[in-house]
């Protein structure tokens, strides 16, 4: 089944597109809040499941990783690698995002801001999820200490179980997986030998259980995509129908143009047997809108159909995860920067650049969870000086989902690219 599972997802993916069109435009006056109920409880279980085993998957393969590399030296390579692959790849996705809405300035008419989109975010009501955002947002300030401080509080946690289960907090789950890692590489042999096999196993035990999760995803996806299609339909396009091809242009130019040309230049790999490698994931991606979520599946594909190995795939796709968000901090510029054209407010080549800078911060604490860049585009609206950032929010939301979708798949294939390019270059046959 697994080998047609994303032939069923973009099926169950369509399906649910068809009947959430068809019964909002043909059984307008029918309750069908059971049915609605019914379907948001299937989406949300498949979510909860994929999440459930996301903690446990993600220490257990960073720990059997670097312990497989066996010396600290080839671990800090590694690591290097990575930090440097990743911040190549959301500093690229920045300056397409902020080359696109410059050129296209979907927030203005002619040069002037777009009334009608100005009278959209001052006439909306903000919503209690909006108020909801606003009030578990810190205040934002804009010194990259305070942002260091911040990203710091939340890697070293003081309680690590709280932190893996209430708090959904995977940094600090990443941060202490690393440190036992490392001592762990430090035990004598047989110490180290133990360990070792002990978290193989039990990464290869949550690798099966993901398999069994995943056999789940049609229904998960169809139960996930028809409230919200029934829900929202495509009205909320119509006003906002330049911003919305602007970030896809954007996001499109980024997965098809960026990412290819990186893995041709530096990997010398076929960016065409990449994408084919990655079917599955980039569907689940789209469909669930979490690159969390997602992760199991993009670690599995990676390793087995791409041909990245363990010591790699283990530590690069799990805090790709986390602190790799391609898509997300494209999107944030982009928000941001149109929020500002339609609000007449003209930003200088330096204060983009502060806004890049802030989004590229952001993105590395947003959770990776369906819309959680909207709440990284409030602070940025708020810290910006923006007047009416939370109605402007309450707007964009209205397109959201489906830019969710997109930006989350560009996430999750931007973690794939770093972790193939780097395999490459540590001499790993994959690609065959």
């Amino acid at each position: 089944m697994k080998k047609h599972l994303h032939w069923l997802i973009l099926g169950s993916l369509g399906l649910a597109i068809v009947a959430g069109v068809i019964c909002r435009e043909f059984l307008p006056s029918t309750d069908l809040s059971g049915l609605l109920d019914f379907s948001s409880f299937l989406g949300g279980l498949f979510l909860k499941a994929l999440k459930m085993i996301i903690v446990p998957l993600v220490a257990s393969s960073i720990i059997a990783g670097i312990v497989g590399v066996g010396k600290i030296e080839g671990f800090a390579r590694l690591g290097l690698k990575t930090l440097v692959g990743y911040g190549l790849t959301s500093c690229l996705a920045i300056v397409v995002g902020l080359a696109w809405v410059n050129i296209l300035e979907p927030g203005k008419v002619s040069g002037e801001p777009n009334e009608k989109i100005e009278a959209i975010f001052q006439n909306n009501e903000v919503s209690g999820k909006v108020k909801e955002m606003s009030m578990n947002t810190a205040k934002v300030d804009q010194s990259v200490y305070d942002k260091f401080k911040e990203l710091s509080n939340r890697m070293v946690s003081s309680n690590i179980v709280e932190s893996a289960t209430d708090n959904g907090n995977l940094l600090a789950v990443i941060f202490f997986a690393l440190l036992f890692a490392i001592a762990a590489v430090n035990l004598p042999s047989e110490q180290n030998a133990t360990v070792s096999l002990l978290f193989e196993g039990i990464q290869n035990a949550m690798i099966r259980v993901t398999g069994w999760v995943m056999a789940l995803a049609p229904i998960g996806v169809f139960g996930l995509m028809f409230p919200k299609i029934y829900m929202n339909g495509v009205e909320g396009v119509s006003q906002l129908w330049l911003y919305f091809l602007t970030v896809l242009l954007a996001l499109s130019t980024h997965l098809f143009v960026i990412l290819p040309l990186l893995m041709v230049l530096i990997g010398r790999v076929n960016p065409l047997k990449q994408f084919a490698a990655l079917k599955l994931p980039l569907l689940t991606a789209f469909s669930t809108a979490s690159s969390a979520a997602t992760m199991p599946e993009t670690l599995s594909s990676v390793r087995n159909k791409i041909g990245v190995s363990k010591r790699v795939s283990s530590f690069t796709i799990p805090l790709g995860a986390t602190v790799n968000m391609d898509g997300t901090a494209l999107y944030e510029c982009v928000a941001v920067i149109f929020v500002a054209q339609v609000m007449g407010l003209e930003f200088t080549v330096a204060q983009q650049v502060g806004i890049a800078i802030t989004a590229l911060l952001t993105s590395v604490g947003v959770a990776g969870v369906p819309s959680a860049s909207m709440v990284a585009i409030l602070m940025i609206l708020q810290s910006s000086g923006i007047v009416g950032a939370e109605q402007a929010v309450v707007a964009l939301l209205s397109v959201d989902r489906l830019l969710d979708m997109s930006r989350t798949a560009v996430n999750v294939f931007g973690d794939a690219t770093v972790a193939t390019i780097i395999a490459k270059t540590e001499g790993e046959d994959v690609l065959k």
